[in-house]
């Protein structure tokens, strides 16, 4: 690596790292948003009804840079320690405020956002492990597929009314535990498929030594 790909690695200033901070900045807002629908002051009363939609759009705007600082990455080769460090951490931070204050508003059962919680820090430590072990394990379309529901379940649950004639609170409930039976079974689908390769990287790895061995005592 030359000296000007290692500064590049290092570089904080650049367009997907700037939506990566937008979308931490809209993590308050998001939070405040929910609060004050269910807490408004003397001021903000006349619009206690929109508060649920401004944090929805916003999670949705927000959700939606994760999107495009990963495409633009992609696009312009822009790979950055910084960036590979903060964008999934953004990620977590919003999705799980998010579900807190779901939960306290008792939008959502405590249990489902245990589930999807713990779920995120152990798949955290399943990848740092992969990643130490030098195993590569694809995510699979199930989670994929948790992701989905859970990303379009959040926002019905922000504005939790019936809206364009849709029962938003019915469909995100349903949505949200859909997620969660999906983010157990991806969960795991993920730690067999990597306690599979870690037992064949090491299998690999005993024969080397075996075949080694015996051309050393050739």
């Amino acid at each position: 690596m030359d000296k000007n790909d290692y500064e590049l690695e290092l570089e904080i200033d650049n367009l997907p790292n700037r939506l990566t901070f937008f979308r931490m900045l809209m993590i308050p807002v998001v939070v405040m948003a929910l609060y004050l629908s269910e807490n408004p002051t003397m001021w903000i009363l006349p619009y206690q009804k929109f508060l649920g939609h401004i944090a929805c759009w916003v999670f949705v705007v927000a959700s939606f840079t994760d999107f495009l600082d990963g495409y633009i990455a992609r696009k312009r080769n822009i790979v950055t320690v910084f960036g590979s460090f903060l964008d999934p951490i953004a990620d977590k931070f919003l999705v799980v405020s998010s579900l807190i204050m779901l939960m306290g508003l008792e939008r959502v059962h405590p249990v489902v956002v245990i589930i999807l919680v713990l779920r995120e820090m152990y798949m955290t430590s399943l990848r740092l492990l992969a990643l130490t072990e030098g195993v590569d394990v694809p995510v699979s379309n199930l989670g994929k597929w948790k992701t989905g529901a859970q990303m379009a379940s959040i926002p019905m649950l922000m504005i939790y009314e019936k809206f364009l004639g849709l029962d938003l609170p019915l469909y995100g409930t349903i949505l949200i535990y859909i997620s969660a039976f999906l983010s157990l079974w991806s969960a795991l689908r993920y730690s067999l498929s990597m306690i599979k390769k870690l037992k064949d990287k090491r299998a690999e790895k005993k024969k080397q030594k075996r075949e080694k061995k015996q051309r050393v005592g050739l």
